[in-house]
Parts: C-alpha cells; structure tokens; sequence
C-alpha cells in the first residue's frame, strides 16, 4: 500500500511539473511580433476589391488588390507606423469603406464611431440610353461632366451639379461616338468611358 501512494505521489509530482513547464512554455515562447498585428476581416469581399491603408495625407502606404470572393482576414502589423492618424480603404465595385484608425507610442486605436461608407455613382448602358445613379445618404453633391470626342479631344458636352438628394438618377441619350463621364462626389474622382 505504501508503494502504490509513493508511485500516485510521484505520479502527481510529475503531472504536476509537466503542467506547470507547460504553462511556463506558452508565456516563453509566445512569438512577440504577433501580439503587435492587428488582425483585418472583411466580409462579403469579391475578387478586384482593394485595400489600401492611408496617411491622413492620402498618401498610399499599402496597396493590395484582393483575388478572391468571400471573407478577407489578415494581419498587419500597424505598431511599425509612426504616430499618427491612419485609414483603411476598401474600395468595392459600388461602395468604399473607410476604417479609421490611430498610432500613437506603438498602440493602435480603432474609432468604430468614425467608420464610414460612401457610395460610388454607378454608370450603365441599356437599349441606346446611358445612366447614372448615386446613392448620397448625406445627400452629398454629385458634379457630372460628360465630354465628347470631337476632332481626337474631349470637348465638354453636358455638366450638372446636383445637391440635396439622397437618390440620383439621370438618363442621358448620346449620340454615336466616343465619351468621358466624370463624377465627383465627397472629394472623389470617378471616370467611365463609353463608346456609344
């Protein structure tokens, strides 16, 4: 009977040392570098989507053009920047998202109240006719120009400004020939040609 109490003592002396080497283990050799990444999921993502990350400036500091449809999950390592305020920009086919976020002494803040969506003008072609639509939920202004190609040179052709809606739509009848549509709204450029 003794033996069996020594053998179950050092048997729980032995669990009881691997447990503790183990738990010490996780807390030693945790890699550092991934404590410091912040993990960006997207979902709802389709292939030719793209992510930027921005200065306040608007100066690109990464670019990547996302290749596959479905949830996006990476890590990114946000810490390396220097102090100052940053953007995440997910630009998809009708809207760009815009995730604000700060460094400051190597800790990154996240201010979810500061995210935001702007919906892109849409252009399409149907039976003869050209559309444009936009989405303006702060009934943000919507400027269109279209130009012609006249003599190999655009030559503007039609301008509006549109302001205080929150759905625009215009239908535009253009003759046979080659045009440039530009649309600015909330400080973006958005241009689509149309061989007619």
């Amino acid at each position: 009977m003794k033996n069996v109490i020594k053998t179950l003592k050092k048997s729980l002396l032995v669990v009881t040392v691997f447990t503790a080497m183990l738990g010490n283990a996780n807390e030693i050799f945790t890699d550092k570098v991934n404590l410091k990444k912040t993990a960006l999921i997207l979902k709802d993502v389709k292939a030719g989507n793209q992510l930027t990350i921005k200065d306040s400036n608007g100066i690109i500091l990464y670019k990547e053009l996302i290749n596959f449809s479905g949830t996006y999950k990476k890590g990114f390592d946000l810490t390396a920047l220097p102090d100052g305020n940053y953007f995440f920009v997910v630009d998809k086919d009708l809207e760009i998202k815009t995730i604000p976020f700060t460094v400051k002494l190597n800790d990154v803040v996240f201010d979810k109240t500061k995210e935001a969506v702007v919906y892109k003008p849409f252009v399409r072609q149907k039976d003869g006719l050209t559309y444009i639509s936009k989405l303006a939920l702060e009934s943000e202004p919507l400027e269109i120009k279209i130009y012609a190609v006249v003599n190999g040179f655009y030559e503007l052709a039609y301008t509006e400004k549109i302001e205080g809606k929150q759905t625009i739509n215009r239908v535009f009848k253009l003759k046979k020939g080659n045009y440039k549509i530009e649309l600015n709204s909330n400080n973006q450029d958005f241009t689509k040609f149309i061989n007619n």
